[in-house]
């Protein structure tokens, strides 16, 4: 990386899981081979997780969501109207001590409307630069969440700050797979570009060309684990059958934001278990599937990503408390293609998971040609649209 590279400003919050931080990183180590990224993280840093050698993050005040869908905050130091405040502080302190060439925004204003107190003066001040203005850029994922009580006004409100502020919206998807007219339909039209990225996978794991290695294990995981309680329970419920029966072994990994007092909970039972082994992360886990005979998991955006890439036959029950049916969506499209298999969340337990891991073991996974090269193509993309902005 050299000083003489324009700089770009990625803003990302990860607000419940850190499937929006993982797929963020992954961008920005890509866009660092022809921009200087400084990255402002808005949401707590998992443990274990490493940082792009050669990204500069910055952590903003630490924000989430409670399980009321409120705002709460990740320092005990500081409130959540002063972490506001200074969230915002810094983020137009970033702007102005970089003037950055193009500014990254990932999800809003598609969602993250809380946030809007912050990105909205960020968006303001750069849209008022006048001829040093940046370019502006929407990072978006496959599938939007639905909102069945606001659905309208919140698609209008989306595209008018996206026309407002916006120069182009770059989804993160394989429009063979996912479009973005599938989940936002406001009556007004979309003015800006749409481009299809194909989706973000990090580095590989190892060559996909490879053989498959397959141990006699099933590996269990739900992303950060923040809302996979109930899987890893089901899973700890259905490993002595398995193990009993099909001498299957069961490596669940729990994820870093899996809460304490779970994680206690799921040690002490699995403790002196034949055929079962607990761990909180690990370094590779698309590598650990591929190395499996089968997997058991939530369907976030990454997750996904991971098991088509990986090959491995399977199994994956959506996380879909209240409104949240985009985990369902990808997962039904996907077992559609006959690339995975599905178990709704609400007829999870011990049993049900026992018979369809065992289903699981007979099941062929539907190679998908799917383009996973999207971090690369964002950079194309973007380089592209900064040579077209006015001078």
């Amino acid at each position: 990386m050299t000083t003489s590279q324009p700089v770009l400003l990625f803003y990302c919050q990860h607000a419940v899981g850190m499937g929006h931080l993982v797929r963020s990183l992954a961008l920005a180590s890509a866009l660092t081979e022809r921009f200087r990224v400084v990255f402002l993280s808005g949401g707590r840093m998992p443990r274990g997780l490493r940082l792009p050698r050669d990204v500069e993050v910055r952590a903003l005040p630490p924000l989430a969501l409670g399980p009321d869908n409120r705002l709460i905050s990740c320092d005990r130091r500081r409130g959540v109207e002063r972490a506001q405040q200074l969230r915002r502080e810094q983020i137009l302190a970033a702007y102005d001590q970089l003037q950055p060439a193009a500014i990254v925004v990932e999800l809003f204003p598609f969602g993250r409307k809380k946030f809007a107190p912050e990105l909205l003066p960020l968006l303001e001040r750069a849209r008022q630069t006048g001829s040093r203005r940046p370019l502006v850029v929407c990072s978006l994922r496959d599938i939007l969440v639905g909102r069945p009580d606001d659905q309208r006004s919140h698609d209008e409100r989306a595209v008018s700050w996206a026309n407002t502020y916006f120069d182009a919206v770059l989804v993160h998807a394989d429009p063979r797979v996912a479009r973005l007219e599938d989940t936002f339909k406001p009556a007004t039209p979309l003015r800006i570009p749409v481009e299809y990225t194909g989706f973000v996978l990090g580095e590989p794991a190892c060559d996909p060309s490879r053989p498959k290695a397959r141990y006699r294990r099933i590996i269990v995981s739900a992303g950060g684990g923040l809302v996979g309680e109930p899987l890893f329970r089901a899973a700890l419920d259905a490993q002595q059958p398995l193990w009993a029966s099909e001498r299957l072994e069961t490596h669940i990994v729990t994820g870093p934001f899996l809460p304490d007092s779970a994680w206690q909970s799921l040690r002490v039972e699995a403790a002196h278990r034949p055929g079962l082994r607990v761990r909180r992360f690990v370094p590779n886990l698309r590598a650990q599937m591929r190395a499996s005979v089968a997997s058991v998991s939530q369907c976030g955006y990454n997750t996904a990503l991971d098991l088509l890439w990986s090959g491995v036959p399977s199994l994956v029950v959506p996380y879909a408390e209240g409104t949240e049916d985009e985990q369902t969506r990808r997962a039904r499209h996907l077992e559609a293609l006959g690339a995975i298999r599905v178990l709704p969340a609400d007829q999870l337990d011990g049993p049900s998971l026992v018979r369809e891991v065992r289903a699981l073991l007979e099941f062929q996974p539907a190679p998908l040609a799917v383009d996973l090269d999207g971090a690369r193509h964002t950079t194309r993309l973007l380089e592209d649209l900064l040579r077209r902005q006015p001078a």
